[in-house]
């Protein structure tokens, strides 16, 4: 159980069985730690990204001097050795998720002092905070200038003490503050932001939010807009900035939950549909069921969850016999997730889940005005425009990844339909730049946690197919949301004509680098 306080009496007696905290204590008794002597900024040998499997580790290298912790700092014994500094004066600092006010957005961080913290783990304050020992060793770093260290815990079943620990990097604390946290006690609050010039993050575990889920509006820090949907989805989507000084909500667009419709285009006639009554149940009979492959795409646990990726999914329409609560309209019954829109760092708007998703489960589709393509002007300036692309990535061109071997007859024909046409790039996209919904604000990874599905329910024009985000594994409360925006490196050209370079800042082990 890691902490900024410190522990009872009990607790130390029982953490002291660890063989590791053993192992530090025999160190420290015959001097074998490496850097014994606390210092300002970097450690020699430990590079950003450099993983610790113990809180001990970190002790018998001189990284943070603390088993237990949060703040690691420069006591009064050092001011002959540094007589220009006030003390105390913070070194380094570890972020693990046990203050329920902290907020983690990566290169911008709201730390929450120590002291008040209940001991038995659930997150909660029980006692004012006071601006004494770490907390004040943090004040006097924002006086003062110094950066500190910063190291990140996350579980890890392969650490012996179920977390791994990573030093992310050199941190200014900006800022600090008192206020009242969730539990109506005080707390310091303290804004680091990371000092640029450094190696990129390589913890993407980072875009995540640290303590409890809000239960209610009030709750939420840097709360901005209370619902950007104004009302127009089931659920309200608040938008939180952290990051902006002073804070501004997302705007220049406006917020709709259907596809709009420009003038020059006639969507196909509705097909014919199902004859099933009630809800499709028998897949041998079902004409919608038949165009999967004779089976239904989904599954009925937690509401509807996609079994597989598919070159496209046919869900029944409104010609169908079927109700609402059919199996088959899995995608059609619109978002059922709390969602937040947040300000990330160096990546602007993201978007990230309240609730727990499971894999398979739709999240949202991607709204907008439905144009064709070669109508788009200004096109490379317009960060908004999501090509309906189901017949390229079925023919695996430009780098495109292809799905399925054995398609379906009903995508075969789809195929055939259109192989005396030019669709070397799709004819169709969706411009969510002034018209969209949650979905304009999902962010790019290298290592999405959403994929990207072409549905077809009211027609069967694969070229104007809705596009569906759904979850590609399970996704736990507060983390980022994300899916692979599929740019093929040196693809994008500005005005000028020559190629367009922009940085991916996802964060993930195995970035590309470049978006495109």
């Amino acid at each position: 159980m890691m902490q900024k306080g410190n522990s009872t009496e009990g607790e130390t007696k029982k953490l002291a069985m660890r063989p590791d905290l053993k192992a530090i204590s025999k160190m420290m008794e015959t001097n074998c730690v490496l850097h014994p002597k606390k210092r300002f900024g970097n450690i020699p040998g430990i590079n950003v990204g450099h993983q610790f499997f113990s809180r001990a580790e970190m002790v018998v290298v001189g990284f943070h001097s603390h088993w237990l912790n949060g703040i690691d700092y420069m006591g009064q014994a050092y001011r002959k050795e540094y007589s220009n500094y006030t003390f105390p004066v913070a070194v380094a600092i570890v972020l693990s998720g046990m203050y329920e006010d902290d907020q983690d957005n990566a290169d911008d961080v709201v730390y929450t002092g120590q002291g008040g913290h209940n001991l038995t783990g659930d997150k909660r304050q029980i006692r004012d905070q006071v601006l004494e020992r770490g907390n004040l060793a943090l004040k006097n770093c924002v006086d003062q200038n110094v950066p500190v260290r910063v190291v990140r815990g996350h579980e890890s079943r392969s650490s012996y003490c179920g977390k791994l620990y990573t030093y992310d990097g050199l941190y200014k604390v900006v800022k600090y503050w008192a206020e009242k946290g969730l539990s109506g006690y005080t707390v310091f609050k303290f804004r680091l932001r990371r000092m640029p010039g450094q190696p990129m993050l390589t913890t993407n575990q980072v875009q995540f939010v640290y303590g409890r889920v809000p239960n209610s509006v009030s709750e939420i820090r840097g709360l901005v807009c209370e619902d950007i949907t104004g009302g127009t989805e089931d659920i309200p989507i608040p938008a939180t900035n952290l990051v902006d000084d002073p804070p501004v909500p997302p705007s220049g667009f406006k917020y709709v939950k259907t596809i709009q419709v420009a003038k020059n285009i006639i969507l196909p006639s509705a097909s014919t549909g199902c004859k099933c009554r009630g809800g499709c149940i028998d897949p041998r009979i079902c004409s919608c069921a038949k165009l999967n492959g004779s089976d239904f795409p989904y599954v009925r646990r937690d509401g509807g969850r996609l079994i597989e990726a598919k070159d496209v999914v046919y869900e029944c329409g409104p010609n169908c016999g079927c109700g609402p609560d059919c199996l088959n309209r899995v995608s059609q019954r619109g978002i059922r997730y709390r969602l937040e829109v947040f300000r990330a760092p160096r990546k602007g708007w993201a978007v990230r889940s309240w609730d727990f998703i499971p894999s398979g489960a739709p999240v949202c589709e991607y709204i907008g005005i439905l144009n064709r393509a070669e109508d788009m002007e200004n096109a490379s300036e317009n960060n908004y425009i999501f090509d309906i692309d189901c017949l390229q990535t079925m023919r695996g061109l430009g780098g495109r990844e292809r799905r399925s071997r054995d398609a379906s007859s009903e995508t075969v024909d789809q195929m055939h339909k259109h192989d005396d046409q030019k669709f070397e790039v799709p004819e169709f996209c969706i411009d969510a730049g002034s018209v969209g919904n949650i979905a304009r604000f999902i962010n790019h990874s290298c290592e999405p946690n959403l994929f990207v599905q072409c549905v077809l329910s009211s027609h069967q024009d694969i070229k104007l197919a809705r596009v569906v985000l759904f979850a590609a594994d399970n996704i736990p409360p507060l983390q980022e949301l994300t899916y692979d925006y599929g740019y093929e490196l040196d693809s994008v050209f500005g005005p000028d004509g020559k190629v367009k370079r922009m940085p991916c800042y996802c964060g993930a082990a195995d970035c590309r680098k470049r978006l495109f």
